[in-house]
């Protein structure tokens, strides 16, 4: 299929493509338990010379990781997830286990995308960090796990720990540790200028309850998380079609037995038609409820704006604190690049297969 072909088909069952979410974040999945040791490395920096809160343990455990110690992240290919592609492996509503080598991921984008985080905290802070007094001590636990353990020793040749100091060969930037583990919102910056991952903390309410009480979010699909803050998983689910009637016990019983520290994926895909920027507060999901008006059906999709947006979410329950962490990180693919792999007809059939409810939902036109 040419790309003037898929071009012509996307514009017949689209009214804009941006936002084409398969299923929601959540399903249930058995964990399966994994062998772990302690990560070396923190010990290396002088445990004993940082200065922890007060009610945060220092005794953690890390997860087995191995160390790549000839990286060159200028070299390394990013990965070309298709998750609108069908797989011979059978998963529940596409949630799989995942090995914590594959946790945070780096690659020959690293460096442009940092740029682009670094520059949408400067212009949509308000919008991008948040912190309430309920998430503290699981994005400080989450700062600990990720910058003092898991990244220095999965990525020796771009991260390194000397006393109290963190530093990134790649971007020449160093970090005083002290000051993320005394300020959560600190260690969300931090996290922020050195992954490419966006977190998001459901912290529970101790009534059964795991509510969202923290985020860094510089590339959101469409999640504007400040009006999120204190919602439950079936509250900010809502409006998703099929949430309330078949998915929200589940995710209930998920959530209760996530097991402490496993870490499990799934992908979430749709199509961007008016540009690469990550920045997406509202998305293009359709709530009438909300004012919207579906676009111009007849205006053509121009392939050239037009983009695959895939994000792998990795969802993680912290071993002290017991929140669980959404950990998001987005790719975005040119369409032409699609159709050069030979994908084009599969993404098209993707498309027009959506459920009519989810289609609607995501202003997909069904009949044509």
């Amino acid at each position: 299929m040419d790309t003037t072909n898929l071009a012509s088909l996307i514009t017949g069952v689209v009214f804009t493509l941006a936002g084409i979410a398969l299923g929601t974040y959540l399903i249930i999945i058995a964990c399966v338990p994994r062998n772990k040791r302690s990560v070396a490395g923190i010990s290396s920096f002088g445990l004993r010379q940082l200065r922890f809160p007060s009610s945060f343990p220092t005794d953690i455990d890390g997860d087995f990781v191995e160390e790549l110690l000839h990286f060159d992240f200028r070299t390394a290919p990013i990965r070309p997830y298709r998750p609108f592609l069908p797989t011979p492996k059978h998963v529940a509503m596409g949630i799989d286990t995942c090995a914590h080598n594959d946790w945070i991921q780096i690659d020959s984008g690293y460096l442009t995308r940092l740029q682009e985080r670094t520059q949408t905290l400067q212009t949509h802070a308000k919008d991008a960090v948040g912190v309430t007094p309920h998430s503290k001590s699981a994005i400080i636990e989450l700062f600990t796990e990720v910058i003092l353990r898991h990244i220095p020793h999965r990525f020796p040749t771009i991260f390194q720990l000397q006393n109290t100091t963190f530093k990134n060969l790649a971007t020449g930037k160093e970090y005083n540790i002290q000051d993320g583990l005394q300020n959560a919102e600190t260690a969300l910056r931090i996290l922020c200028e050195n992954v490419e991952e966006d977190f998001y903390f459901m912290v529970p309410d101790g009534k059964g309850e795991w509510r969202f009480q923290g985020y860094i979010a510089c590339f959101p699909g469409g999640f504007f998380s400040p009006q999120r803050v204190g919602e439950s998983f079936r509250e900010i689910h809502r409006l998703v079609p099929g949430y309330g009637e078949r998915i929200g016990k589940g995710v209930d019983r998920f959530v209760q037995r996530m097991k402490l520290g496993e870490l499990i994926q799934r992908f979430n895909w749709s199509l961007q038609c008016d540009g690469k920027d990550l920045f997406r507060l509202d998305g293009n999901n359709f709530y009438p409820e909300k004012g919207h008006t579906l676009p111009d059906q007849s205006k053509a999709i121009e392939l050239d704006q037009s983009y695959l947006r895939c994000e792998r979410q990795t969802l993680k329950k912290l071993k002290r604190s017991q929140a669980i962490v959404f950990c998001v990180r987005s790719y975005m693919t040119s369409l032409h690049d699609i159709v050069k792999e030979g994908n084009g007809i599969k993404l098209a059939e993707a498309i027009v297969s959506m459920p009519e409810k989810l289609g609607d939902y995501k202003m997909l036109e069904h009949g044509d």
